[in-house]
């Protein structure tokens, strides 16, 4: 298990990251069979392609669901952040629900979704593990740069329920949380009050999940009924550290992402843990122009080894398989 290390710099909580990009980026057209890439008016290199996920990578999560025997555990700061969340969407349910249901409902998808077969405590860094779609990868080829597009602990992705997130609010297990919380008890009332048993419409809330296809959900929420183990040293954002980013003259709360610091299961993090690449470290925020809601990744040289800040934004609502723009700093 990977452990943050503060007293790298990129880890001190206050450090201010200034990063400015400009405007102009002038790239010849790339074309592939999954990927276009095209120097548009407004400057930026766009990666385009289709949108969805892979089948193989849907296939690869079924596979890598099943969870181990004996206890399982999870990260005692996220794990109380699900608890809260819980506690809240209860009783706001539209349909009896417990507490502890409610928990463990929310917490079922986890492991199957992100700790490869391991009872090991989900990160809430994990960067998605299987999809490699060309339309992710940085147009110029560095290694390093590539958008993973499910994060977190419930793999929140662009094509899904992470349109409107961003990796850092993914990351962090209180906003995502409350976000999967009521959403997944939500979804498992809509299928008691249509008539459904109990497991169906646990089946029905795990849906949007692959990775609970084939019954490992089922498994886990028994398991989380009997008791989870919390860990104190997986934290609420599972290794990657809150800072202050200087973005185009104004600052903005960002999150510094170093798969190498991650807590809790991090097979994910290690060369050959899946298809996708394991990005550098990178920082993420949100970014708003003329009334548009972007998510902005950036790279910096001492981390990318690019000869230029890099970074690459997905407008709220598109799927980052379908369109991705990539700039590079003067």
């Amino acid at each position: 298990m990977a452990t943050h290390d503060r007293s790298q710099a990129p880890g001190k909580r206050n450090r201010t990251a200034t990063i400015l990009f400009a405007s102009a980026l002038a790239a010849a057209a790339l074309a592939t069979t999954s990927q276009t890439a095209a120097a548009d008016g407004d400057g930026g290199t766009y990666t385009r392609g289709p949108a969805g996920k892979d089948p193989a990578a849907i296939q690869l999560e079924r596979e890598n669901a099943a969870v181990a025997a004996g206890p399982l555990s999870f990260g005692a700061e996220p794990l109380q952040a699900v608890e809260a969340a819980a506690a809240k969407a209860a009783p706001a349910a539209g349909c009896p629900v417990t507490a502890a249901e409610a928990t463990a409902l929310t917490l079922a998808p986890t492991w199957p979704e992100v700790a490869s077969g391991s009872t090991e405590p989900p990160s809430p860094m994990t960067l998605s593990r299987f999809d490699n779609q060309a339309s992710l990868y940085d147009p110029e080829g560095r290694p390093g740069l590539f958008f993973n597009p499910g994060i977190g602990m419930w793999q929140l992705d662009s094509a899904g329920l992470g349109a409107d997130n961003t990796a850092f609010s993914a990351i962090d297990a209180v906003t995502a949380a409350d976000k999967m919380a009521p959403y997944i008890v939500n979804k498992y009332c809509a299928g008691i009050n249509g008539g459904s048993a109990p497991a169906a419409a646990r089946a029905t809330a795990w849906r949007d999940w692959h990775a609970c296809d084939e019954g490992a959900c089922e498994d886990t929420y028994t398991r989380a009924l009997a008791g989870v183990t919390p860990v104190a040293g997986v934290g609420r954002y599972g290794g990657a550290v809150p800072t202050t980013c200087t973005y185009k003259g104004a600052q903005y709360p960002c999150l510094f992402v170093d798969p190498a610091k991650a807590q809790g299961a991090n097979w994910w993090a290690q060369p050959g843990g899946g298809r996708a690449p394991v990005p550098a470290p990178f920082h993420a925020f949100t970014y708003e122009s003329g009334g548009t809601t972007f998510e902005v990744r950036y790279w910096l040289p001492e981390h990318s080894g690019a000869p230029t800040p890099v970074s690459v934004s997905r407008q709220f609502g598109t799927d980052a398989r379908a369109e991705l723009r990539w700039e590079n700093a003067i």
